[in-house]
């Protein structure tokens, strides 16, 4: 299991990019949490920098990384250059022959499949990339100010979340567990399951006692084994 710390670019006062009335603080929120979520139901380990519409200074992101012990970090942002001129994905590194390129190539590999032009690893000095321990990354999902890209980022969300978590879980030699990915913790239920019996009067009996501290919603279910 790895430790993941996700930062969400931007927020609160910050809103980053806009388009349109569009946020970039807003869209890569979103898909921070959902990336998350799906990493947490692969058995991985996830934190975040902000998990609400916050304004985290820099050096708050990357003093959290740096306290954290965590095994990678992963910026998440949209770009912007001017309005429907630029498109694209694209994914920041600190230096060439990193790690962090590793991270870099194989999630990069997996999001432009949704039909994002493939704009490559860059090398770049930002602060997230540059003050950070572990292995660090800054996504670019699309231009914020492209409509195509936008019309991708809305239409295949599920789809880029997940090819981000299949490029993060490639690199520490995992494979995605396709049994959760479709599955937001509100559809997620749990069943627990107390014993089976031969005799229906047994399990009434136990249905009984389950009610009786509390479990109003034992219920008894009748199957045939092979």
């Amino acid at each position: 299991m790895a430790k993941w710390l996700i930062d969400p670019g931007h927020g609160g006062v910050d809103s980053g990019a806009s388009y349109k009335g569009r946020r970039e603080c807003d869209d890569v929120l979103k898909l921070s949490l959902r990336v998350g979520e799906l990493l947490k139901n692969n058995n991985e380990s996830v934190n975040y920098t902000r998990a609400t519409d916050t304004t985290i200074s820099l050096a708050e992101r990357s003093n959290k990384e740096n306290i954290g012990d965590y095994d990678y970090f992963i910026s998440i942002h949209r770009n912007a250059y001017q309005p429907e001129l630029a498109k694209g994905s694209e994914i920041h590194v600190y230096a060439k022959g990193s790690i962090a390129e590793q991270l870099a190539n194989k999630v990069n590999y997996e999001v432009v499949k949704n039909g994002f032009i493939n704009r490559g690893i860059k090398v770049s000095n930002f602060h997230v990339l540059r003050e950070t321990k572990c292995p660090a990354i800054l996504l670019e999902v699309g231009f914020i100010d492209n409509t195509s890209d936008n019309l991708i980022f809305d239409s295949k969300f599920e789809q880029i979340a997940q090819s981000i978590v299949k490029g993060c879980l490639l690199q520490v030699g995992k494979v995605i567990n396709s049994s959760t990915n479709n599955l937001n913790n509100d559809q997620v239920y749990y069943r627990c399951i107390v014993g089976s019996f031969k005799e229906r009067r047994n399990a009434e009996s136990r249905k009984g006692e389950l009610i009786g501290k509390g479990y109003k919603d034992t219920f008894i279910e009748v199957y045939k084994r092979k």
